[in-house]
């Protein structure tokens, strides 16, 4: 690794990396390294379709995921039809960019095909549990970040839309999706407008632990970490949630935003909603 690539990892979490990457000699896939490190979310699209072989060629590489135990559990649905992709952005008028990407795929859990499977070999099904839902949902996201970064590296831009789970049933009824088949998030895809940014991340000392978990430190760590994210991009008052119920703060880090967030409950009729599918999450 070169210092290209501590350059890299400097811009992403706003602190210096320590002197063996600093000092490490150019390795190979350095390339990989630097754009996985530089990767951004992307959410203008030039008015430009994307090749319908450069399509194929990145649902296969979604699909050439890391997979829990073999079993597959991912699907994905390509919104292809204009009125489709133009109702799903009709329930989020706040993300503008689902309904004018060239491309918009929504990435499924499924373990549809594992059922009629056992019922094909006369084999019983018995592990309709939480662990099995959860292995689907893993293969999803892992199918999803792959065709993320095989698309950035042809130069397209990405945006996951996790908010198509707020409007689950209305999107399961679009979708036609079976028993068995859940969404978890809708990709924005399209040649970017102009260079997205990057997004300043929880330090690695936060998130990466050896031999035992430690949070002894945790709120030292996440001030430190709000107050560098402040300085690179402070969020204006305007853009302050639930100023209604807690004012308006002097200073508004990522963990004041995050917490504001999520103190009202999210998407709680999920569960009986995945019910509703056919899972039983014993």
């Amino acid at each position: 690794m070169t210092t290209t690539v501590a350059r890299c990892i400097e811009q992403r979490f706003g602190i210096p990396p320590g002197e063996g990457v600093r000092d490490a000699p150019e390795r190979r896939g350095e390339a990989t390294l630097v754009r996985v490190l530089e990767r951004r979310t992307h959410r203008r699209y030039r008015d430009e379709p994307v090749d319908e072989a450069l399509v194929e060629t990145l649902l296969a590489c979604a699909l050439s995921a890391s997979s829990k135990s073999d079993l597959q559990q991912a699907s994905i649905v390509r919104v292809r039809s204009a009125e489709s992709q133009a109702k799903i952005a009709s329930w989020l008028p706040a993300m503008p960019w689902i309904g004018e990407a060239p491309l918009f795929l929504v990435f499924c859990g499924d373990n549809l095909r594992l059922r009629r499977a056992a019922a094909l070999r006369g084999k019983p099904f018995p592990n309709d549990n939480v662990d099995m839902f959860m292995n689907a949902a893993v293969d999803a996201a892992l199918a999803m970040q792959t065709f993320t970064l095989a698309a950035e590296a042809v130069g397209l831009g990405c945006c996951p839309i996790s908010e198509v789970r707020t409007h689950i049933d209305r999107l399961t009824e679009l979708l036609e999706l079976p028993p068995g088949v859940f969404p978890i998030s809708g990709l924005c895809v399209g040649w970017p407008e102009r260079e997205g940014f990057v997004s300043m991340r929880l330090p690695p000392a936060l998130a990466v632990h050896e031999d035992v978990y430690d949070a002894s430190d945790l709120e030292e760590k996440i001030d430190a970490y709000d107050r560098r994210r402040d300085a690179r991009y402070r969020i204006p008052a305007e853009r302050q949630r639930e100023v209604e119920r807690f004012g308006t703060a002097d200073f508004y880090g990522w963990s004041e935003d995050k917490t504001r967030q999520y103190s009202r409950p999210a998407r709680p009729g999920f569960r009986d909603y995945l019910h509703r599918q056919g899972f039983a999450l014993e």
